[in-house]
């Protein structure tokens, strides 16, 4: 299974460790500094040209974490998930 995360940007669902909403989970500090760390590692995708609605936690086979941060709802990410009959 593929996952289109916006502007040209698809990821392999086999890599992918979870979907946010951007908005409800940074009110917690330490998805902040997560994501803050994160970023000072150079390991944040931003493949938004608008407003960021969600962010995708992924995970290759040699164990490098990336995140993805996506102008796209964390709920419509997780219906693509649902919708791809590699998954039935």
């Amino acid at each position: 299974m593929y996952l289109h995360l916006g502007q040209n940007t698809v990821i392999r669902g086999d890599q992918m460790i979870g979907i946010f909403d951007l908005e409800n989970t940074t009110v917690s500090k330490i998805t902040r500094e997560y994501l803050a760390a994160r970023q000072k590692r150079g390991e944040v995708v931003n493949v938004s040209m608008e407003i960021p609605k969600s962010f995708v936690v992924c995970c290759d086979r040699r164990k490098a974490a990336k995140v993805y941060v996506s102008q796209i709802s964390a709920a419509t990410l997780v219906k693509r998930t649902k919708a791809d009959p590699a998954n039935l």
